[in-house]
């Protein structure tokens, strides 16, 4: 892309302007990485930590390849690039995650069928092109059933509790096809995430524990309470055969179910849910947790430099999202979060306030559990204006 390459900073162009990207600039300044964003708004959350941002749509074409002039990569903070934008970038552009390897985080019946053929634990699943289908499917696996959209979903949208064949007759109306799964009797939910760059390297950080309220992710534990150490390495396991056989670049997040039931370690089995080709909320726990962060890493990553460790560096580590706030600022709340939790480490997202949105997140760590939960809870309680 350009002939500066190799006599000047890395650059590194991403995709999105939440608070991904806006994070991933904090671990970019530290490093003297020069990170270019497209955004969505200049106020937004990105817009206004990243001078080299540029206003457009991860679906337009000539914004995406604009972005990518002079850069060393292109990365993402979303999944939300259509293929056609990709396949118009320049051949000798390095886009990690690869497209081939992204297709598998867009598409979730791609995903299915490209797991089940590696033989990684899933839910029992079906494609489903007409309401015949999931009357058959259900009868076999028992209603409910979930039924998603293959495409496009997040936190909870595009995700049904289906109990008849018909409750899903709109989205049929709009074309198939879709994707339904048994409704797994999970006692919890992990993530396990890594890092792989493209020269192969794969760093783990340990299994975290997921607590999802309205489905969207409310609190991670680091490392996942009561998980078996068997099992705690059959997801690592599986997190990097996945990373490997997909071919990612960046980081990589494995949303799993936890199932209690017959099983060698305890009664305790795991199926993947979902797959996240980018820094992920379960993993915001490591800015304070760790020895490198997930957005250091995902830097490090898709410019193929050496992996850093992924140690924790306490026992445990609390993550609690800040979801809405009574203020019109949760920064106002700053004075009573750290009253309440002095240990506590706040990040905010520079969003506008609305009911139920992310504006930030609390991370406390130590040797109590208990104790960190406490404090980052009550931190998050103050930043909301309680």
């Amino acid at each position: 892309m350009s002939d500066t390459r190799g006599t000047q900073a890395p650059v590194v162009a991403v995709v999105g302007g939440g608070q991904l990207a806006r994070m991933m600039q904090e671990s970019a300044i530290a490093l003297g990485v020069h990170l270019r964003a497209l955004v969505e708004a200049r106020d937004g959350s990105t817009g206004q930590v990243v001078v080299d941002s540029s206003v457009g749509e991860a679906s337009d074409a000539p914004a995406v390849v604009d972005l990518c002039w002079g850069a060393d990569v292109l990365t993402f903070e979303h999944e939300h690039v259509p293929q056609s934008v990709l396949a118009s970038l320049p051949p000798d552009l390095p886009v990690n995650p690869p497209a081939s390897a992204l297709l598998y985080a867009q598409d979730k019946l791609a995903m299915r069928e490209r797991l089940s053929a590696l033989g990684i634990p899933c839910p029992r699943w079906a494609r489903l092109d007409t309401p015949a289908d999931l009357h058959r499917f259900g009868d076999e696996v028992g209603w409910p059933v979930i039924v998603k959209t293959p495409v496009g979903g997040y936190d909870g949208h595009g995700v049904r509790v289906v109990r008849t064949a018909s409750d899903v007759d709109d989205w049929f109306a709009h074309g198939g096809p879709l994707l339904a799964e048994e409704k797994v009797p999970f006692t919890g939910e992990l993530a396990a995430l890594l890092a792989r760059r493209p020269s192969g390297e794969v760093r783990s950080w340990p299994v975290a524990r997921t607590i999802q309220r309205h489905g969207v992710c409310a609190e991670v534990e680091a490392p996942a309470p009561g998980l078996a150490p068997g099992v705690a390495e059959e997801a690592r396991v599986i997190g990097e055969t996945i990373a490997r056989e997909l071919g990612v670049t960046g980081v990589l997040a494995v949303e799993m179910f936890l199932v209690e039931g017959p099983g060698d370690e305890g009664g305790q089995r795991i199926l993947v849910n979902e797959l996240a080709m980018r820094p992920h909320n379960s993993g915001h726990w490591t800015i304070d947790g760790a020895v490198t962060s997930q957005f250091e890493q995902h830097l490090r990553a898709v410019l193929d430099l050496p992996l850093g460790d992924p140690s924790p560096r306490a026992p445990w580590s609390v993550m609690v999202n800040l979801l809405g706030s009574e203020l019109p600022d949760p920064a106002l709340g700053l004075g009573g979060a750290f009253a309440a939790s002095p240990d506590a480490r706040v990040h905010l997202y520079g969003k506008s306030v609305r009911p139920g949105r992310k504006l930030g997140h609390v991370t406390v760590c130590g040797d109590d559990l208990a104790a960190a939960r406490a404090q980052a809870e009550a931190a998050v309680t103050a930043l909301r204006g309680e």
